[in-house]
């Protein structure tokens, strides 16, 4: 109960007869501190929690895929169009690192954020602090944001340049220093900071709807998967339809794979965040409503 100490505190109004301008202002002050001080205690638990171990195993898998791959001396004969390991990495990244770790590893985190409260038992005493549960909401969701982008940023960053720098470092300089390498490598880190903004929309509005959320998890997976598979109209019901409109390398999906249109960068940045936007009004106004019972839990 300390731990929620600093949440609520906050200057008393005791003028009624104060504008309605600085009633505002003092209300949106209120909770831009109440949300700063649930970041910071989120922050702890989801970098220094138990929990926090499968994420660190999850966003260390590439980094060490990649090592292990360098340990192997590259075929010249194979290596010697370096347009090839552009493909090696960009179906690492697509296939391993954007659909699988990013998922999960997202999952993991947003689906926590309330029903691990729910499983430990704790969630009461952020519903009793006096603190708005929309403020709740945010400052939970921005706690994990925070979490999966420096993890999975070190994890695109560190594979790319372990790969790339492991394999063949000669070429790889002049790539990254004269070359298109620097501006794949900013791509790649803007699609995962944006996958982690739509995964964990996604995610948080489960946590909080589902009792069982790991159903609805394997389900949203094998959506995102077979995304290649969907009509055009059904792709953009998707979060990897509009990350993979922005990858600078883009990977094959095979030849059943329905061809549509790439989102342009300039509808695909926005509707992620609209999307996401528009999820935490309905977390907030659903954590209005929602009542706790540890029952069966």
């Amino acid at each position: 109960m300390s731990s929620m100490t600093e949440i609520s505190e906050s200057p008393v109004v005791t003028n009624a007869e104060q504008p309605d301008s600085r009633k505002r202002a003092t209300s949106w002050s209120l909770w831009a501190r109440q949300t700063f001080a649930i970041l910071r205690l989120e922050i702890k638990k989801n970098f220094l929690s138990r929990r926090a171990l499968l994420l660190y195993l999850i966003a260390g898998l590439p980094i060490v895929l990649m090592s292990m791959l360098t340990l192997v001396p590259p075929d010249t004969d194979e290596m010697e169009n370096f347009s090839q390991l552009g493909q090696v990495y960009a179906a690492v990244y697509g296939g391993l690192i954007l659909r699988t770790l990013v998922f999960f590893g997202c999952g993991w985190v947003f689906m926590n954020l309330f029903r691990g409260e729910v499983v430990d038992r704790s969630l009461h005493y952020y519903f009793l602090a006096p603190v708005r549960r929309e403020v709740l909401v945010v400052g939970k969701y921005l706690s994990g944001l925070i979490a999966t982008v420096v993890l999975f940023s070190v994890t695109t960053v560190g594979s790319m340049l372990i790969l790339f720098f492991g394999l063949l470092p000669t070429q790889s300089s002049e790539y990254f220093l004269n070359g298109a390498g620097t501006r794949h490598l900013f791509a790649y880190l803007g699609v995962t900071i944006l996958a982690c903004v739509g995964y964990g929309a996604v995610f948080l509005i489960v946590g909080l709807f589902f009792r069982n959320p790991i159903i609805p998890a394997l389900l949203l997976y094998g959506w995102e998967w077979l995304n290649f598979l969907l009509p055009p109209l059904l792709k953009k019901i998707s979060v990897i339809h509009y990350l993979q409109s922005l990858v600078p390398v883009p990977m094959s999906e095979g030849p059943f794979a329905v061809l549509a249109e790439p989102t342009p960068a300039w509808m695909a940045v926005p509707s992620l965040f609209v999307f996401t936007g528009i999820v935490l009004v309905l977390s907030g106004l659903h954590i209005r409503r929602m009542e706790i019972s540890y029952a069966g839990e």
